[in-house]
């Protein structure tokens, strides 16, 4: 069951006035942006990820008021994402590579959701590149030290034929 602010209010979003900060990329307007025009960037540089060092990301909007960022994420061969938890939720499609995570082993294509409950490890074997967006409230939410870098294993592995 998803909970009962999942949804954005939209007539909270029609009334709000478009955002002018340069933090705010979004500004609440059509965009339509080629991938090559935005360049990778160290994911640990723009304060959006608390994950350990190794990832990039392409922030494609960002806007402060709504608590949403649209962005990729690269995470180089071996990564792992460790189990976490936030108050925000997240939407992620695998674009390139491997993700694996709860048993699955997903490719490109498959699809992601993350909300505020303990999720996680994420393992990225050979590599990988997904599309996020996120909404709300980014930081991870505290939790026990001993959970934050398991590590998955006994994944399942899906037909080499995909």
């Amino acid at each position: 069951m998803l909970p009962s602010n999942f949804f954005i209010d939209i007539e909270r979003y029609r009334t709000m006035k478009p955002t002018t900060d340069q933090n705010n990329s979004l500004n609440h307007a059509f965009k339509a942006i080629h991938d090559d025009d935005v360049p990778w960037e160290d994911g640990l540089d723009n304060n959006l990820l608390t994950l350990p060092p190794g990832i990039q990301v392409k922030v494609f909007a960002k806007d402060d008021a709504m608590k949403r960022v649209d962005m990729k994420v690269r995470f180089p061969p071996g990564y792992v994402e460790p189990e976490h938890s936030h108050k925000s939720w997240h939407s992620i499609v695998v674009l390139k590579g491997r993700m694996c995570v709860a048993g699955k082993d997903l490719r490109p294509g498959d699809y992601v959701f993350g909300w505020d409950e303990l999720h996680g490890p994420y393992e990225y074997p050979d590599g990988c590149e997904v599309f996020v967006v996120f909404y709300g409230r980014r930081n991870p939410a505290p939790m026990e030290r001993r959970k934050t870098w398991r590590t998955c294993k006994n994944l399942e592995t899906r037909d080499k034929g995909r």
